[in-house]
């Protein structure tokens, strides 16, 4: 007997639906079975849609069958991970897990690999060497050398390169890459106009840095923010130069085992308080915390003009070259305020055009009106419309010898720039810079400098030379473009709209999206991985994109601060990053950053490695890292799950502590965090 047409055509279809759904169950369940299972952290606990504080459930992944021998504890449980961050496969079998509130006491537990999660949402589980004990250190031979060497992992089907680099000799214990290079500075034509104190890499094939710097005898973890602020161990920068040099002008003073920062300066003996209050009578609509945000120190001393800065909700950056003072920008990271090395020679500055509202210049010894006032137009370039210059030198107020003449050039200078000099009182000149192009077009024929073209980028600053023109600002646009400060960190830049993105209609949207995602990333940081406020202080984020990170920390209230760096082989942000009232500056990853060893808390970093990883190896990234970051400083970097294997890799070659977490998406998630901690150990 045949079955109607119809009816046969039904019993196929079912027979299809059925052999699907079979083999999706199927595949769920090795899925389940195979997959890897990382140690779980869930950072996200409130709706993407709001910015507000309010609080909500964070929840953890625990393990059913100690949830049924233990009702209500919360454990974060990850045993028997192999050298690769992962479990064995006889770790996952007869396993299954349940979802409960991570709000309830923990007890203690064994495995070094558990973190506990407290009724606060941090996790009791430091890394080895968090404490006072680890002081003693352990001696290193320096003239350790051993061969690179490769791990297998037939469980991932892959091979993992990792390294044993050796230890560097004790003379490189302050050593930087890019500025410490003898043989390349020995090779220039000229060092007239300060080139020596410019960046001059290793060459990346044959002599790139490779060997980690050993913390020097005697090193003690650095005091805390914000009494640091005043006070630094000697053992940790141990250098006099500056106290014989400057300590009769109240910039710093030795007290027993400490350096002391009395907080003057060349110009302000009596103290950086005195000396700002004193600007801001001259000219109220500086306006520190409101109207001013952002400001540049040039020649720095020891940072104490920036110090005091800080308290006025004013974000500094203080710059000096590596020169005679060559520990300046040293004593600023220790001391824990924003600082790096740069000079004004040859080349332009690493930062934006209109980038600071507020750029200072207390005896930086910088002849401003040379070369045709060049170095005074790379002021110019990143100097925010309408915002000042103020200059605190001994030719404004003193007038013997020739130094009539030099205020006289400085003005003539500053006048032809359409520079307007609002005020002149006792040691201090400041002038303010136009907020549209008028005064610009009105200038005689003929007039130098002259204006630069409009084809000419002003944000193209990777080893870009100084140009002697005036780089106008843009077109149909009167003023700053920038609201005061708080707002102007979460409103949307108007220079956002000329970022080269992809998202070509969408970039308001897109940004916002970024504010809301990094708010809820640094709660569940703050809350879950078990990061100290108190013990973290200087913080590098490595590719910033928008500076979501750095904002959401100020949202948060956390008193750190935020270096953002923009990798120059992927999207120039930098000017939105300003925009915000944030600093940062750009870097090619494949070279050294111009610090000392030693400065950063914590280093983070998104998408970095896979950005960079066809360009240079990413080992000497990780080195590098090691070279600038603190001995207790902690390094988080979000990346695919391979990559993330091959970093752990690399961070155990460099001697850090790792832990490898599931970030917000969960277990079956395309990437991981790898959280990192690094040892204390002297060469």
């Amino acid at each position: 007997m045949k079955l109607p047409e119809e009816l046969l055509l039904r019993s196929s279809l079912l027979t299809r639906l059925l052999a699907l759904l079979s083999l999706s169950c199927l595949c769920f369940y090795i899925g389940k079975r195979w997959a890897f299972k990382y140690e779980e952290v869930v950072v996200l606990g409130k709706e993407l849609g709001s910015l507000g504080d309010s609080p909500s459930a964070y929840l953890v992944l625990v393990d059913e069958s100690e949830r049924q021998q233990s009702a209500g504890e919360g454990i974060v449980h990850s045993e028997n991970i192999s050298n690769l961050g992962v479990p064995p496969d006889a770790a996952l079998q007869n396993t299954s897990f349940a979802v409960v509130p991570a709000t309830v006491p923990v007890p203690s537990h064994p495995s070094p690999f558990v973190g506990m999660l407290k009724e606060d949402g941090s996790i009791e589980q430091d890394f080895a060497g968090d404490g006072e004990e680890d002081l003693q250190g352990i001696e290193i031979d320096s003239d350790l050398e051993v061969p690179n060497v490769t791990e297998s992992s037939d469980a991932f089907n892959m091979s993992i390169e990792t390294y044993k680099f050796e230890v560097c000799p004790r003379s490189m214990k302050e050593y930087i890459p890019c500025l410490d290079n003898v043989a390349a500075i020995k090779r220039l034509p000229s060092t007239k106009k300060g080139e020596n104190w410019e960046r001059h890499c290793p060459d990346r094939k044959e002599d790139q840095f490779g060997c980690l710097i050993a913390a020097p005898r005697g090193y003690r973890y650095p005091i805390r923010w914000p009494r640091s602020k005043d006070q630094v161990w000697y053992s940790n920068v141990p250098h006099t130069r500056l106290v014989q040099d400057k300590g009769g002008q109240n910039w710093i003073a030795i007290k027993k085992d400490k350096f002391i920062f009395p907080g003057g300066g060349t110009q302000f003996a009596h103290g950086a308080t005195q000396y700002l209050d004193q600007m801001v009578k001259m000219v109220p609509k500086i306006a520190f915390g409101v109207y001013t945000r952002v400001a540049l120190d040039i020649g720095c001393g020891v940072a104490s003009w920036g110090a005091y800065l800080l308290s006025r909700d004013v974000l500094p950056l203080s710059i000096a070259p590596k020169d005679v003072h060559e520990n300046q920008i040293q004593f600023a990271l220790e001391r824990g305020i924003p600082a790096m090395v740069a000079a004004l020679a040859t080349h332009r500055l690493l930062y934006p055009s209109q980038a600071f509202d507020l750029i200072h210049c207390s005896r930086c010894r910088i002849e401003w009106t040379h070369d045709g006032g060049i170095l005074l137009l790379e002021v110019d370039r990143i100097l925010r419309a309408g915002g000042y210059f103020a200059w605190a030198a001994q030719p404004v107020y003193k007038h013997e010898g020739n130094l009539p003449e030099e205020w006289n050039a400085m003005v003539d200078l500053a006048g032809r720039l359409c520079w307007e000099l609002v005020a002149k009182e006792g040691y201090i000149a400041i002038w303010q810079k136009p907020i549209n192009n008028e005064c610009y077009y009105k200038r005689d024929p003929g007039t130098q400098p002259p204006l630069c073209d409009r084809s000419e980028d002003p944000n193209a600053i990777w080893y870009a030379p100084l140009k002697a023109c005036i780089t106008l600002l843009p077109e149909g646009v009167v003023g700053r473009n920038v609201s005061d400060w708080p707002a102007r960190l979460h409103a949307t830049p108007y220079r956002l709209y000329s970022v080269q993105t992809d998202a070509k209609a969408a970039k308001e949207e897109v940004f916002i999206a970024e504010q809301r995602y990094w708010h809820e990333i640094v709660s569940g940081f703050l809350r879950g991985l078990g990061l100290k406020r108190e013990t973290v202080r200087n913080v590098m984020d490595m590719k910033a994109g928008y500076g979501g990170f750095a904002a959401a920390l100020v949202d948060h209230k956390v008193d750190w601060w935020v270096m953002n760096v923009v990798p120059i082989s992927g999207i120039n942000t930098l000017p939105v990053i300003y925009d915000r009232g944030l600093i940062g500056v750009a870097h090619d990853w494949c070279e050294a950053f111009d610090t000392y060893p030693r400065t950063y808390d914590l280093l983070h970093a998104v998408g970095l490695f896979t950005l960079e990883e066809k360009r240079c190896n990413i080992a000497h990234i990780f080195v590098e890292m090691d070279r600038i970051l603190r001995p207790g400083g902690w390094v988080l970097i979000r990346e695919p799950s391979d990559m993330i294997l091959k970093l752990d890799a690399l961070a155990r070659s460099v001697r850090w502590s790792t832990r490898i977490l599931d970030d917000e998406n969960g277990p079956f998630g395309k990437n991981k965090l790898l959280a990192c901690r690094k040892q204390l150990w002297r060469g």
